[in-house]
């Protein structure tokens, strides 16, 4: 698939490309790249980044959620999205470095200005911010998916949608997956399944026992 934006697709590309070269790196450097792991970009992947463009596409939310820009891989993919439906997108982020390549980025694509970037602790940002949200990724580090899943939760509009990433690989990861799919299913208004797309979606979704399309 392709972005019909000139300017969105030219970025993708140098995305796909640095993508490449740091596999490579990480290749290399083997079980050494863990500790250097900031310096690579990680991202969601193509194939799970068009897979929640298209459902923010098909749910058109109002307040969209990013917690982990990092170098702004799936930001764009959200900003697209968001200025295709009139969506406010907000991305959140504790490294500034990470925080200020993804809005050089998204300002080559045009698309910043569809964004509102935020830099410092996830659960503090989210202390103050006391609007609902109707979409969520969470794909930050994986020790705090729990924290940060209850931190959001409180503030899920009805039929809200949490996509969690990682939720199968890398393996190291699964123990904080397992322990977010437990608090997630510990909420009885929380609806929840494990996509096998890219390294595991989590899709889960606000549905109280009272609407009606249940």
């Amino acid at each position: 698939m392709r972005f019909e934006d000139a300017k969105v697709q030219l970025v993708f590309e140098d995305y796909s490309q640095r993508l490449e070269t740091d596999a490579a790196k990480l290749r290399e450097l083997g079980p050494a790249g863990f500790a250097r792991r900031d310096e690579f970009l990680l991202p969601v992947g193509e194939e799970a980044a068009w897979m929640l463009h298209s459902l923010i596409i098909a749910r058109r939310p109002k307040r969209i959620l990013e917690l982990g820009t990092s170098y702004g891989y799936s930001t764009l993919f959200f900003a697209h999205a968001a200025r295709e439906v009139g969506a406010q997108l907000v991305t959140m982020e504790l490294a500034d470095y990470k925080q200020a390549h993804a809005r050089e980025q998204l300002e080559r694509a045009g698309l910043a200005i569809h964004v509102d970037f935020r830099c410092g602790d996830a659960l503090e940002l989210l202390a103050e911010d006391s609007g609902e949200w109707d979409f969520v990724l969470l794909d930050i580090w994986k020790d705090l998916y729990v924290p940060c899943f209850e931190a959001v939760y409180p503030k899920l509009s009805e039929e809200a949608v949490v996509c969690s990433d990682n939720m199968v690989e890398p393996e190291a990861a699964r123990p904080n997956a397992r322990a977010l799919r437990e608090a997630i299913r510990s909420k009885p208004d929380m609806q929840t399944a494990l996509l096998s797309v890219g390294q595991g979606i989590e899709l889960s979704v606000k549905w109280s026992a009272g609407n009606a399309k249940l």
